[in-house]
């Protein structure tokens, strides 16, 4: 079980990128949250089995058809327990 924190730079607003991500976690079954960030960014944190965090980052390498993701950062975050889904946050 891990926790990452990830900013993903480029086209990803105005583009479904929150709800792609979140249909995305839901099919790998990772909870955590996504949300917009300034004009050009989206930050997200993934919590799961190592295996299927590591697959929503490279998903998240390109996102949904219209996104063209520039650049991925991610981090280490600490594992929040009972955390039971994977939600869309207000934009920062």
């Amino acid at each position: 079980m891990k926790r990452v924190h990830i900013i993903v730079t480029g086209t990803v607003q105005g583009v479904g990128f929150r709800y792609a991500t979140k249909a995305e976690a839901e099919r790998l079954g990772v909870t955590g949250w996504v949300r917009n960030v300034g004009s050009d960014r989206v930050e997200a944190e993934v919590q799961g089995d190592d295996d299927r965090v590591d697959e929503m980052q490279r998903w998240l390498q390109h996102g949904p058809p219209y996104a063209a993701v520039e650049r991925i950062n991610v981090g280490d975050a600490a594992i929040v327990d009972g955390e039971e889904r994977f939600r869309i946050l207000r934009t920062e």
